[in-house]
């Protein structure tokens, strides 16, 4: 029986149809799939992905234009039409169906998905998924492994092609995590599927299938370069030249910056970058601006962003406050190098959001005026931070004071 009123209407408005798809093509989808990618009058999707459901389709076939289009607009363009996009396996994760979601609203389709690689690949290492990481590697950066790579971790990557692990590998080995086992999981649910496993540093495994999701059971040697889970970074850590926000007052830096996911940090005068690296892994949601006006320190900054597994972190060469026109607006401030100069601080508090918050440390006298001026004006909270270090003298151990730091926190009305 037909369906009636308000649900019927429901139903009809959804002119789009997204279809997961596994290696095994026609054979993995059940009859819902397969009758709305006949019914569709055009079919999206790449041309693997086109040739493998080529029996079922009656509509126009449309292979995804090359560069892709994130904005959709051939998909666009038959809004209201029977549309079906094909997708492999869950489009939803990590997934073409993300990027049509940003684009149309979730009432207009129909989705039908199928299980990701990872599910694959959990199911078949019997491996518990909400007890492992997953990460997407695929056309992104594989320095975005490194915060994952703690003892006795599992994880499960996508990758980009058939290279991808013998690249993975040689970093794992590079980092300490030679002794890490990896596995290659190739062509999951279809009729090539094949696991194979090397240790990264005896990794000698050929013809990888490019389409694979790699496993590895992390561990480590003595020297591996592991990021702790929470701020304050041992400084070596970090390639510096003494221009840096030592490891206490760091820590300390970011608990007043109280990070939240998904907000933007301006870090001027960012010297090593320090702060804005911790705050970017405070969470994968988390971006960050260093500005820096030195170029050799600047290079520096990229660097130590790979390293410590943002590569995404934004370094604006140049003087603030001049640098600082037409970024965009951020969640919070902090200023660390360069505070005193003349309308830095001023361009900071015009430029932050409402609610937003603003750190300034200084250890000069005269940024320390600025900041208790602007204390004195717009309240706020002032702490002294004072460290000291134990450290030799002659056979005996004494404590050496570091520079008192003066931190002014603010949070914008």
């Amino acid at each position: 029986m037909p369906a009636e009123g308000p649900r019927a209407a429901k139903l009809n408005s959804r002119w789009l149809t997204i279809v997961g798809i596994g290696e095994d093509g026609v054979a993995g989808l059940g009859d819902e799939a397969k009758r709305l990618i006949a019914e569709a009058q055009f079919v999206f999707g790449g041309t693997r992905h086109l040739a493998l459901v080529a029996p079922l389709a009656k509509g126009e076939a449309r292979a995804w234009p090359t560069p892709f289009d994130a904005e959709m607009r051939d998909v666009l363009a038959f809004s209201g039409r029977r549309v079906c996009v094909l997708a492999s396996g869950d489009p939803f994760f990590h997934g073409v169906g993300v990027t049509l979601a940003r684009k149309i609203p979730a009432q207009e389709m129909q989705v039908i998905p199928a299980a990701s690689a990872l599910s694959l690949a959990a199911a078949r290492l019997g491996w518990a998924l909400q007890d492992i990481e997953t990460i997407s590697l695929h056309g992104r950066p594989l320095d975005l492994i490194r915060p994952l790579l703690h003892p006795g971790t599992r994880i499960l990557a996508l990758t980009s092609d058939g290279d991808a692990p013998a690249t993975i590998a040689r970093l794992l080995t590079e980092l300490g995590f030679g002794v890490s086992q990896l596995t290659a999981l190739e062509a999951l649910g279809g009729p090539n599927e094949r696991f194979r496993s090397a240790r990264a540093d005896a990794f000698d495994l050929e013809k990888i299938n490019p389409l694979n999701v790699l496993a590895v059971e992390v561990d480590s040697t003595l020297e591996a370069r592991i990021l702790p889970l929470r701020s304050g970074l041992a400084d070596h850590l970090f390639e510096h030249d003494g221009q840096i926000t030592k490891r206490e007052v760091r820590a300390i830096t970011l608990s007043a910056l109280a990070p939240r996911r998904g907000e933007l940090l301006w870090d001027i005068g960012a010297g090593s970058g320090s702060i804005g690296i911790e705050w970017m892994l405070a969470h994968p949601t988390m971006r960050a601006i260093a500005i820096e006006a030195d170029p050799t320190r600047a290079a520096r900054i990229r660097r130590n962003g790979s390293a410590c597994g943002v590569p995404g972190l934004a370094v604006v060469e140049g003087s603030a406050p001049q640098t600082l026109a037409g970024l965009e607006t951020p969640d919070a401030i902090f200023i660390g190098g360069g505070g005193s100069d003349t309308g830095v601080l001023e361009t900071a508090i015009e430029a932050l959001r409402a609610g937003g918050r603003l750190v300034a440390n200084a250890v000069t006298l005269e940024m320390e005026a600025l900041l208790l001026a602007r204390h004195a004006s717009l309240g706020g909270d002032l702490t002294r931070i004072a460290l000291s270090r134990g450290s030799p003298v002659g056979s005996m151990q004494a404590w050496r004071p570091a520079m008192p730091v003066t931190q002014w926190s603010w949070v914008k009305p």
